[in-house]
């Protein structure tokens, strides 16, 4: 094996094994919206965010197996505010001719050398994702 296939395995275990379960204790669920560009299921706790895994980005990486990218997914191709707009908050995402979604892109680092960081990772995920929603609550009478 080389080492983009091992740390794929590697994260894809680190997230089914630990950031999956632990998310739905803390009202997450599994989302039915699916990512354009991302294989596999995305979590949500509302309709209107969805995260999702990406275990593709920097798999090439020798310390790949310490992080991953967690994209959060405003699916909708819809005109958001400009104070929304940027790399703090949401860039679009291409989908298919003349539309667009809106996600937003952390790493999200699990693991400092021999340390790990999972407890403090997973309540950085939840924090960011009330944040997101927080700022896309008002968007939801839009998409419903």
């Amino acid at each position: 094996m080389n080492i983009i296939e091992v740390n794929k395995i590697f994260r894809k275990c680190i997230i089914k094994g630990y950031f999956e379960p632990n998310l739905m204790k803390l009202d997450f669920k599994k989302s039915n919206v699916k990512h354009p560009k991302i294989h596999g299921d995305g979590l949500m706790q509302s309709n209107i965010l969805h995260l999702f895994f990406d275990i593709d980005t920097g798999s090439d990486y020798p310390d790949g197996d310490e992080w991953f990218m967690a994209e959060f997914l405003f699916p909708y191709s819809i005109k958001i505010p400009d104070n929304l707009k940027g790399p703090d908050y949401f860039t679009t995402l291409s989908v298919e001719e003349g539309k667009n979604f809106w996600h937003h892109r952390e790493i999200l680092r699990y693991k400092y050398g021999k340390a790990k960081k999972l407890t403090e990772s997973l309540a950085f995920l939840e924090t960011k994702y009330k944040e997101l929603y927080s700022l896309l609550k008002p968007l939801e009478k839009e998409v419903s």
